[in-house]
C-alpha cells in the first residue's frame, strides 16, 4: 500500500478505514516511511510534505481506503505541582528545549531520570507512566513564517539608517524583537 494523504483526527470517513499503524512520537512526524501495519501489511507513507501525525489522524491511500494512526505508548514522566512551581518547571523545560505535553493538571515529557530529578527538586511530584506522547508543536509549527518581496512588498533587510529601519526596529511593521533570522 501507498498512502499519499495526510488526514487529520474527526475530517475522514471511519469507513473507510482498511488498517491501522502503532507510531510513537519519533515515528509521528514524517514525509516518507516504510512502515508495517497491525494488519501485517506494509505501507509506503508518501507525502508531498514532513506531517505531524496525531492520534486518530488517517492515511489515505491510492486505493481510497484509510490506515488509522494509533499512538504507541512510551515511557513518559507526568509532572504535578502547584500551579506556581509547574509553571516554573515548565519554563525550565522549556529552557532545555525539551517536548512538552500539557495535561489538565500536569506536564508530560519523555522518561530521564535527570530531567525528573530536576523537577523534583524545583518541587514537582514525578510519575512514571507508559502512555502516549503528543507534545506541544511549537509556536510556529502550526502557520508557517515567511516574508519577504512576495509576502510583503514594503519589507526589506537592508542596512539600519533613516532612510531604511533596520529588521525588527521600532517602527510601523514590527515590534523590537518581534523574532529572529
Amino acid at each position: 500500500m501507498r498512502a499519499h494523504e495526510h488526514l487529520p483526527a474527526g475530517l475522514w470517513d471511519h469507513d473507510r478505514q482498511v488498517d491501522a499503524v502503532l507510531l510513537d512520537f519519533d515515528e509521528r512526524h514524517r514525509r516518507r516511511i516504510l512502515l508495517h501495519t497491525l494488519g501485517g501489511s506494509e505501507l509506503l507513507v508518501d507525502l508531498p510534505q514532513a506531517a505531524r501525525l496525531r492520534e486518530g489522524d488517517g492515511l489515505r491511500c491510492e486505493d481510497g481506503g484509510i490506515v488509522r494512526v494509533r499512538a504507541r505508548p512510551e515511557p513518559v514522566l507526568d509532572i504535578h505541582a502547584p500551579p506556581a512551581t509547574l509553571l516554573r518547571i515548565a519554563w525550565h523545560l522549556g529552557n532545555r528545549h525539551l517536548p512538552v505535553q500539557l495535561l489538565p493538571d500536569a506536564l508530560r515529557i519523555r522518561a530521564d531520570h535527570v530531567i525528573a530529578a530536576m523537577a523534583t527538586g524545583l518541587g514537582g511530584h514525578v510519575h512514571e507512566a507508559s502512555a502516549p506522547f503528543d507534545p506541544e508543536p511549537g509556536a510556529y509549527a502550526a502557520t508557517p513564517h515567511a516574508h519577504g518581496p512576495a509576502n510583503d512588498p514594503g519589507h526589506t533587510h537592508g542596512p539600519a539608517g533613516p532612510e531604511n529601519p533596520a529588521h525588527g526596529a521600532n517602527d510601523d511593521r514590527h515590534p523590537p524583537r518581534a523574532h529572529d533570522h
